[in-house]
């Protein structure tokens, strides 16, 4: 009989943050304590989201308003990489990066963790961004799973190409 196996990667549905950062405009846009303070939020490039503000406090509210638009779409907080405001002329920057795909690091440490802690007969195969679990018997899979999901990492981990 052949192997089951599943596949471990950490995506990110453009779609869905873009919907929410346009969530984010309108929202910051119709807010009374957002008015005359130059609050803004845009998309910087293909990987991150500049955020503009006349404060500090300001743009970390544009950051909170904006995290919960992601929460509520359905997406891990984990995708987002948000530096400090900084002061750039007479307005605080802050930049949110978007953090997509498995490292070399991580997946050895996901690796690592199943090898120790899941079933025995699991293998771990690190595939460029992404992870093949493979097994003789669907539940371990499943208890591979569930263990992971378990575990505080910080990347958001999704799981495809069951079968």
């Amino acid at each position: 009989m052949a192997d089951s196996s599943f596949d471990v990667v950490s995506k990110i549905d453009r779609q869905e943050v873009d919907n929410a950062l346009n969530q984010t405009v309108k929202e910051v846009g119709h807010r009374f304590d957002f008015k005359g303070t130059g609050a803004g939020i845009a998309w910087s490039g293909q990987d991150n989201i500049e955020i503009k503000a006349n404060s500090e406090e300001r743009a970390n509210a544009v950051l909170d308003v904006f995290k919960e638009k992601i929460i509520k779409r359905g997406l891990s907080l984990k995708v987002l990489d948000s530096g400090e405001p900084k002061l750039s002329g007479k307005e605080y920057h802050l930049v949110v990066s978007l953090k997509e795909g498995i490292d070399q690091e991580h997946a050895k440490k996901i690796s690592k963790i199943i090898r120790d802690e899941g079933p025995k007969g699991i293998k771990a195969q690190i595939q460029g961004e992404e992870l093949r679990v493979s097994s003789k018997k669907k539940d371990e899979l499943q208890d591979v799973i569930a263990l992971l999901k378990g575990k505080d990492l910080d990347i958001a981990l999704q799981f495809t190409n069951y079968r």
